[in-house]
């Protein structure tokens, strides 16, 4: 019933103990009825919030460790829960539990020439394996995503978030229990050895899929090291560009609220492409300074508001997760694609604008997971969607694609039903 790994184990033997134990418990989860897991979900959603004394205290430990160690302003705010952030964990999971399960579906059926009846369904994908940092609600999100799409997690977060992690996981163990799951069903590996994470990366048939959340860094060496699937997003270089016909109000609330409600996600506006026919370019610059934002613009938006600074090439191509904002002006929707498709990284990207046309045109062309008209990027989020929690926003092309949730974390298989047929 162990589900904190056994430290002294070296990093490869650790992670195949916990995958044997993960695939046991996959087997069980995938069997469950919709029930269950609610169930299961809304023990632990309850688990969490009484535990949320614990967990709070937890976190007093690492954001102090954390402090000292001289992590950045953004991280410390990934970092830190508050009661309202534990209650809104738990109110998370919860509603994971009231969400369509999509085990079990039937994505279409048919029936070619031979007569066998052929379905498509869906099913877990069976051992899932998260690599994150920072973000400990993560712990609690990842864990009820898995175990409402039948999957076995196995949890490696960072070692700034350590203590809150161990916690967190204390409470979903409880939980599990209460509800009568296997506690194996989620893992934490607790060693912040960093070979545990190339142990995982390299656990072809321990591990089906790896989820990894974290900076560049990160998720740069899962991407080349592993050698399992990955579901993983870089950077999130979010634009918003205000057309000419935009509303200046609306243009003006929607780019600071995009920027400064909470700079350290990954739907933060990092840069502002305005339209050189803006007529209001000035104000807004203006106003996104006024919020609190550092702004840095090329010579045309200096040119309109000589106080702000000078933005470099880097500046284009920079996930600043801080009160900094780069401003360039632009030629039109093409200036906004030609822009966008250089230094985007297909994360989230807006448009403000009252022209319909012009709107359904950046919708259409601009080739991010997520695309917004007259919204601002902090709505990219899964629980924002409607999705409940989310495990990650995906960025690439392949079996998911935005906030990934309950159906991102299944596959397919083939199911005939046939009356005696032989190939000739």
């Amino acid at each position: 019933m162990a589900t904190i790994v056994d430290t002294e184990l070296d990093p490869t033997a650790l992670i195949a103990a916990m995958g044997r134990r993960a695939r046991v418990a996959a087997r069980a989860l995938a069997q469950l009825a919709t029930a269950d897991k609610a169930r299961g979900l809304f023990a632990i959603a309850q688990a969490i919030q009484n535990a949320a004394a614990d967990i709070l205290a937890a976190n007093d430990t690492d954001m102090v460790n954390a402090t000292a160690a001289g992590l950045s302003r953004a991280m410390l705010d990934r970092l830190k829960l508050t009661p309202e952030r534990v209650a809104a964990m738990a109110d998370g999971v919860a509603t994971i539990a009231t969400l369509k399960d999509p085990v079990g579906d039937i994505i279409d059926t048919t029936e070619p020439a031979n007569g066998i009846k052929l379905s498509r369904v869906r099913v877990p994908i069976g051992v899932i394996g998260i690599i994150y940092e920072s973000r400990p609600n993560v712990t609690a999100d990842a864990a009820a995503l898995c175990l409402g799409a039948g999957n076995a997690a196995i949890l490696r977060g960072g070692s700034e978030a350590v203590e809150s992690n161990r916690a967190i996981h204390a409470a979903i163990v409880s939980g599990l229990a209460e509800a009568g799951l296997p506690a194996d069903a989620v893992q934490l590996v607790s060693t912040t050895d960093r070979a545990a994470v190339g142990a995982m990366l390299a656990g072809e048939g321990v591990i089906d899929m790896v989820v990894p959340r974290g900076g560049k860094g990160l998720v740069a060496r899962v991407q080349a090291e592993a050698r399992v699937p990955v579901l993983a997003h870089l950077d999130g270089i979010n634009h918003v560009f205000v057309h000419a016909s935009a509303d200046p109000a609306m243009a003006a609330d929607i780019v600071v609220n995009a920027k400064m409600r909470r700079t350290g996600i990954c739907g933060a506006m990092e840069t502002l492409l305005i339209d050189r026919e803006y007529p209001y370019a000035t104000d807004l610059i203006g106003a996104l300074a006024a919020s609190g934002c550092e702004v840095r613009g090329d010579e045309a938006a200096r040119a309109l508001d000589p106080a702000i600074g000078t933005a470099v090439a880097t500046d284009w191509d920079t996930e600043y997760l801080e009160s900094i904002a780069s401003v360039a002006l632009v030629d039109g929707l093409d200036g906004a694609f030609s822009h966008i498709a250089r230094h985007g990284s297909h994360h989230t990207d807006a448009i403000v604008a009252e022209d319909a046309s012009v709107a359904e045109r950046f919708l259409a062309q601009v080739d991010s997971a997520i695309v917004l008209w007259n919204a601002s990027t902090q709505f990219a989020d899964g629980g924002e969607f409607g999705l409940g929690a989310e495990i990650g926003i995906a960025t690439g092309r392949l079996h998911a694609r935005g906030p990934v949730a309950l159906e991102g974390l299944t596959t397919y298989k083939w199911v005939g039903r046939g009356t005696g047929q032989v190939r000739p």
